[in-house]
Parts: structure tokens; C-alpha cells; sequence
């Protein structure tokens, strides 16, 4: 095997890394970020679980994009982000759909 050719899969191992650390992990972390105002409780003012979420949202990014950056196992790293996309997204779905309250 040639080294173009050795470079060439490196090369798209490296570019579906990027798609995932960058615009899936961050259309992942917003999805987080809304679907936490469902499940963290009200606090006293009852806008805790608005704040909250807006206030870690760098947290959640910066948790999954390392995630993403740094799993040895590429299939893995998407396979995690894309779970917890669906998860999050599918809890938004049922709210505004009105399925069960949560």
C-alpha cells in the first residue's frame, strides 16, 4: 500500500472526525441544552431550569467535543453523540406533541 493511499483513509478518518466535533457535537449540545429545561426541576422562581441549562451549555459542548476529539474508537464517538441527539430530541418531540408530562 502506497503512502497516498495510507494518507487518503487517514484523511477521511480525519474529516469524519471534524463533521462530528463540530457541527454534530454542537447541534447535539443545543438539542442537550433544551431538552435539560424538561428534566431539571423548578427552582424557587421557577426559572432554574431555564437558567440552567443556558448557563452549562458550554459545559455540555466542551464535554462532548473532547468526546469526540479524543475517543480512539471513531464509530463509537458517533455512535454516543448520535443516541444522545435522538434521546434529547425524541423528549422535545413528546412535549410539544403532548405526550406524557415529565
Amino acid at each position: 500500500m502506497s503512502a497516498l493511499q495510507q494518507q487518503g483513509r487517514g484523511g477521511t478518518r480525519r474529516w469524519l472526525r471534524a463533521i462530528l466535533a463540530g457541527p454534530v457535537v454542537f447541534l447535539t449540545s443545543v438539542v442537550v441544552m433544551a431538552a435539560c429545561a424538561l428534566w431539571v426541576p423548578e427552582g424557587a422562581a421557577s426559572i432554574d431550569n431555564l437558567v440552567l441549562p443556558i448557563v452549562l451549555f458550554p459545559v455540555i459542548w466542551a464535554a462532548l467535543f473532547f468526546y469526540a476529539c479524543l475517543d480512539r474508537k471513531l464509530l463509537r464517538a458517533w455512535g454516543l453523540v448520535l443516541v444522545m441527539l435522538a434521546l434529547n430530541g425524541i423528549a422535545i418531540g413528546t412535549q410539544f406533541l403532548g405526550g406524557p408530562a415529565t
